[in-house]
């Protein structure tokens, strides 16, 4: 039986900064049983924190994503439905295939303009104050109003669908979770409805209401509310983390941020060195062992439940060179903060295009961006990384 590492025991300064925990892991092997702090539904799992073995991991099909084969239930599977990033090939593969044919690279390459746009606008409201949350004021409502109007989500309805959508992805506790869930369900099922009735519209969800594949298959109801749901969720809860994030590396890495402002030319570079030092992603999302199989060495059994650790992997030396270190002009093009796979995040070239804009235009017009106090809290759980506030000056 291995040994259990109780990640509970290392408190808020685990949530604060995982990184020493994972390296001290990672010291002593790629894989470790764990139990994991609350608020996480699963009590113990499978931690991989190595590079090579996660980037396997990620792409193993013996590690299933249906949790249900295995008589685990996850709320947002039970009460809002099946989605892209809880079912196998062949399902998989079929919802992807529809979901592709909506959202689509010139869909995307459409949404600069706008983005521009949105991201300008917000900087008009938030610079006249001399300092402000960038949370807040900035990484929260860029991706939000992108992806809500990529989905055509009422601009009504968007504080709302915010506070379910930030309690579904870090809990504070299982009961104000369970109503959330319930909520954006009840939320997402009428809102199709809505667009089902209202006819054509040039919106994402729309489309995936319309999409029809070659052979006449189409999402059911409970397919596009699941689709929509993490479309939703995962297209800006991602994204507010990976603008905070790559802000509070820069600011807190003086030369690196004037290395860029001196040469914008890195910003691609120092995007994908953001996501792989900090991303927006701690670990994905739970995979279970399809059949007893060894993850470099350690022995998983059928049904047990594996997490890959997105972070962890990015800071690994054994891949990357000084990984502490944050360098905009290192090639990190390798990092899984994505994913890797089948399950490669969908939204990855959306979210490089707002980090792209949204950075470029707050480098540009805050030249004298820094730190106005210490961040807010990290988000609970070990699924996304990410900090409530982050004040700033200029």
């Amino acid at each position: 039986m291995a040994d259990v590492v109780d990640l509970g025991e290392f408190g808020a300064e685990f949530l604060a900064d995982p990184h020493p925990v994972y390296a001290a892991l990672r010291a002593r092997g790629p894989v470790h049983r764990v139990r994991l702090p609350r608020p996480e539904s699963h009590r113990e799992a499978w931690l991989v924190v190595g590079y090579e073995e996660a980037r396997a991991a990620l792409a193993d099909p013996r590690l299933s994503k249906d949790a249900t084969e295995f008589g685990v239930t996850f709320l947002d599977e039970e009460l809002i439905g099946k989605h892209l990033l809880a079912v196998d090939p062949p399902q998989h593969s079929r919802l992807r295939g529809l979901v592709t044919r909506a959202f689509t690279a010139r869909r995307v390459a459409a949404l600069r303009p706008r983005i521009q746009q949105i991201t300008d606008g917000l900087l008009d409201a938030m610079l006249p104050h001399g300092r402000a949350d960038l949370v807040e004021s900035f990484s929260y409502p860029l991706p939000i109003t992108v992806i809500c109007e990529l989905l055509g989500v009422p601009e009504l309805d968007r504080a709302a669908f915010r506070a379910m959508s930030t309690e579904v992805v870090a809990p504070t506790d299982g009961d104000r979770e369970y109503e959330a869930v319930v909520r954006l369900g009840e939320y997402l099922t009428e809102l199709i409805e809505d667009k089902r009735c209202a006819g054509p519209a040039d919106d994402l969800l729309s489309a995936l209401i319309r999409t029809t594949a070659e052979d006449g298959d189409r999402l059911s109801p409970t397919e596009l509310r699941g689709m929509a749901y993490i479309l939703l969720v995962a297209g800006h809860e991602t994204t507010v983390n990976l603008l905070t994030n790559g802000v509070h590396a820069l600011l807190t890495h003086p030369g690196q941020l004037a290395a860029l402002r001196a040469d914008m030319g890195l910003l691609d570079g120092a995007i994908e060195e953001m996501l792989r030092y900090e991303g927006p992603v701690e670990t994905a999302t739970y995979r279970f062992a399809a059949e007893p199989l060894e993850i470099a060495g350690a022995t998983v059994a059928r049904g047990e439940a594996v997490l890959v650790g997105l972070t962890a992997a990015g800071h690994d030396e054994a891949r990357f060179t000084q990984p502490h270190r944050f360098d905009i002009r290192r090639d990190p093009r390798t990092h899984l903060a994505f994913g890797h796979g089948i399950h490669y995040c969908l939204g990855a070239p959306l979210a490089r295009v707002e980090a792209r804009t949204a950075l470029r235009a707050l480098l540009e017009r805050a030249p004298g961006l820094a730190l106005d106090g210490p961040p807010g809290p990290y988000l609970p759980g070990m699924l996304m990384r990410g900090m409530r506030s982050l004040p700033v000056r200029w």
